[in-house]
C-alpha cells in the first residue's frame, strides 16, 4: 500500500450514504493499524460495533475512534478556537485585514463558485433575518433549489444553514466544515491567520450553497454590511435593506446617517436594491450610496393582507407585513433578473400562489414564537421573541399585548388533552417576564419601550425575571445543556433589575432613588444569594428561573402564566433548548 500512496494519492470509497466520499491513502494506511485483521472487506464489523464506513470516517472527519457525538463535539470545539474575543460585535465588522477573505477564497477556490450563485442579499438592523425566511420559502414554493444562511443561531450551529427549507445534515455539515477547516489549516499562516469564527461560517456558506449546487443562495449579513463576511459577493442578483434602528452603535456609529452608511455598503454597481419607509435621516444616506453607483433604489411598502387570498402569515407579528412586503419585491427582482418572470403580477390582485404558500408556511425559530410547557401546557406558556433593540422591542410588546389581551390564540395552540383548551379559557392570566440582553446594550432604552408599549395596551408584568444566558460567547454549544457555572457574575442582572424596579416605580409615582429599600437578599435553588424585589426577581441560572416559573403554575392552576422571553436572541435558544427537552 505504501507504493501504492505514491503513486495514487486518493481512493475514492463507494459509501451507500455517502456515494462521492474520497479519502488518502495516509488516512487508509493510519485506519488500518486498528482492523481486525490485515484484509479491508466493507461487510466486517469493527471496533464498537461500527461499519466499515462509519469506522473510516471516525479517521477522516475526526482523526480517531469517536462517537458521532464525539466527533461533533470535536468540531464544534475547533468552530471555537476560531473565536477570538468574548463579545458579539467583533473588530473585524470594522474592517479589520478585511482583504484576508479573499486570500480565504483563493485557498478553498470559491472565487469562480461565488461569482456562479444567484445570491439575494439583506442588510438592516431589524427584520433581515424574517425577510430572508419569506425569501427562501417563496422561492422554494416556485419551485428552486435553495440555500438560506442566517445569524445566530439559537440551539444548533448547523440552523446557519438550510438547504430547502432544513437545516443542513450533521453528516453534510461535518463533511464540508472539515474540507474548509483542514485546507485552511494547511495554507495559513502568521501573515494570513485562520479566519474569525462568523468569517470562517460564511466562507463555509459559500462552500456548502456551490458544492450543493442550490438555485439562489439568501445571504443575511451578520453585522453592519460593508464590512460583514457575506459583502465579498461582486454581483448578486438583488439587495435588500430592511429597518434600520440603533444597534451595535460600538461598531456602526451612534446615528441612524453612519448605521445606514454601513448597511448601504452592500449595495453594488448597477445591481437593484430594496428598502422599506425610513427614518428621514437614513432614508437620504441610503439614497446617496445608491446614486453614487447607479444603483436604482426602490421602496417597498408593507404586504396588503388582501393579497393573501384570506390567510396570514407564517411570522406572527404586525411589523412582519413590512417583511414581507421587502421580501416579495427581492423576489419578484430575484425572478425577472433570472429570466422567470412572473406572469400577469401586480400589487392589487392577489399574489401568485407559490408566493402565498411562501409566506403563510415560512419557519423561523425565536421570532415572535408561541410554546406552551410541556409540562404545564394550560398553566404555562412562553412567548418567546429576540428583540434586542429600542424598536423590535416595541414590535415585540405590541405583538406580546395583542396575544395575551384577547388570549385568542389558544385554538392554534393543539393542548392535549382537550380539557385544558376547555378549563385553561376561564383562566385569569398573568404575565411575567423573562429578560436579559447584552451589556453593550443600554437597558434605559429596551426596557422603558417594552413595559409602557404593553402598558398602553393594558398588559402589566406581575414580575420581571432577570437571568444570566447558558450560552457563553466564546464557546460553541451543542444541543446538550451545558454546565452552570458556580461563580457566575450577576452585576449585569443586578443593574437591570435596578432599571426595572426605578422604572416600576417612578411610572407609578414615586421616586426612583427607594428602590432598594423593597428588596431582600434570599437564597435561590442553587444557594447562591440573590435579589428579590417587588416587581422584580434575580436567578443564578436559566434551569432555576425555569423550575420556579413550573413550581408557580403548579400551585395556582387557576392561573395561566403567560411569559415573555426577550432581550436576546440567546437567551430565546437557551429557553428552547430548556423547554423542549
Amino acid at each position: 500500500m505504501s507504493l501504492l500512496a505514491n503513486v495514487v494519492p486518493c481512493v475514492k470509497i463507494s459509501q451507500p450514504s455517502n456515494p462521492n466520499l474520497i479519502i488518502s491513502w495516509s488516512s487508509l494506511l493510519n485506519a488500518s493499524s486498528h482492523f481486525p485483521n490485515p484484509f479491508i472487506h466493507p461487510n466486517q464489523k469493527y471496533p464498537n460495533g461500527q461499519s466499515f464506513y462509519d469506522f473510516l470516517f471516525c479517521f477522516i472527519v475526526g482523526g480517531s475512534m469517536e462517537s458521532a457525538a464525539d466527533r461533533y463535539q470535536s468540531t464544534l470545539d475547533a468552530l471555537s478556537s476560531l473565536i477570538t474575543k468574548k463579545s458579539r460585535a467583533d473588530k473585524s465588522n470594522k474592517g479589520d485585514r478585511y482583504d484576508l477573505l479573499f486570500d480565504y477564497l483563493k485557498i478553498l477556490e470559491l472565487d469562480e463558485a461565488i461569482s456562479q450563485l444567484k445570491i439575494i442579499h439583506v442588510a438592516g438592523t431589524k427584520g433581515k433575518g424574517s425577510t430572508c425566511t419569506f425569501a427562501e420559502s417563496i422561492l422554494r414554493n416556485c419551485g428552486f433549489r435553495t440555500g438560506l444562511f442566517t445569524s445566530p443561531h439559537l440551539i444548533d450551529v448547523r440552523e446557519r444553514f438550510r438547504l430547502d427549507g432544513l437545516e443542513i445534515s450533521e453528516e453534510k455539515f461535518l463533511e464540508y466544515f472539515w474540507w474548509c477547516y483542514d485546507r485552511l489549516k494547511e495554507e495559513t499562516n502568521d501573515d494570513v491567520p485562520m479566519p474569525t469564527y462568523f468569517r470562517f461560517l460564511a466562507l463555509l456558506a459559500f462552500k456548502i450553497f456551490a458544492a450543493e449546487q442550490v438555485d439562489v443562495a439568501i445571504l443575511e449579513v451578520g453585522l453592519g454590511g460593508r464590512f460583514d463576511a457575506t459583502n465579498v459577493v461582486e454581483k448578486p442578483i438583488v439587495c435588500g435593506i430592511s429597518s434600520l434602528g440603533y444597534d451595535h452603535m460600538e461598531i456602526l456609529g451612534n446615528t441612524l446617517g453612519e448605521i445606514a452608511g454601513e448597511k448601504a455598503g452592500i449595495f453594488k454597481h448597477e445591481i437593484p436594491a430594496f428598502t422599506v419607509p425610513q427614518p428621514d435621516e437614513a432614508m437620504h444616506v441610503l439614497e446617496e450610496k445608491a446614486s453614487k453607483l447607479n444603483v436604482n433604489l426602490q421602496v417597498a411598502h408593507p404586504l396588503n393582507v388582501n393579497l393573501l387570498n384570506g390567510l396570514k402569515l407564517a411570522l406572527e407579528g404586525e411589523h412582519q407585513y413590512l417583511n414581507a412586503g421587502l421580501a416579495v419585491a427581492l423576489c419578484s427582482t430575484w425572478l425577472q433578473r433570472t429570466g422567470h418572470p412572473i406572469i400577469n403580477f401586480n400589487q392589487t390582485g392577489p399574489l401568485p400562489e407559490p408566493f402565498i404558500k411562501g409566506l403563510t408556511t415560512a419557519s423561523l425559530q425565536g421570532r415572535a414564537q408561541i410554546v406552551p410547557d410541556i409540562e404545564s401546557p394550560g398553566n404555562l406558556v412562553f412567548y418567546l421573541d429576540g428583540a434586542h433593540s429600542p424598536e423590535s422591542m416595541e414590535a415585540c410588546a405590541r405583538w406580546f399585548s395583542l396575544c395575551t389581551r384577547d388570549d385568542n390564540h389558544l385554538s392554534n395552540l393543539n393542548y392535549q388533552p382537550q380539557q385544558h383548551m376547555d378549563e385553561g379559557s376561564k383562566k385569569d392570566t398573568a404575565q411575567i417576564l423573562l429578560f436579559n440582553c447584552m451589556s453593550v446594550r443600554d437597558p434605559q432604552l429596551l426596557l422603558p419601550r417594552l413595559m409602557r408599549t404593553c402598558a398602553s395596551h393594558g398588559v402589566c408584568f406581575k414580575k420581571a425575571l432577570f437571568v444570566p444566558n447558558i450560552s457563553v460567547y466564546h464557546k460553541v454549544g451543542s444541543q446538550a445543556l451545558p454546565t452552570i457555572d458556580p461563580q457566575v457574575d450577576l452585576s449585569w442582572q443586578f443593574a437591570l433589575q435596578r432599571a426595572w424596579e426605578s422604572l416600576m416605580q417612578s411610572d407609578k409615582g414615586g421616586e426612583p432613588s427607594n428602590t432598594d429599600q423593597a428588596c431582600e437578599e434570599v437564597k435561590d435553588d442553587t444557594g447562591m444569594s440573590v435579589m428579590s424585589c417587588k416587581n422584580s426577581s434575580i436567578f443564578s441560572s436559566l434551569p432555576s428561573a425555569i423550575k420556579w416559573l413550573r413550581d408557580t403554575a403548579q400551585k395556582d392552576r387557576f392561573v395561566r402564566f403567560q411569559v415573555l422571553v426577550t432581550g436576546s436572541l440567546h437567551l430565546v435558544g437557551d429557553v428552547l433548548r430548556l423547554i423542549k427537552k
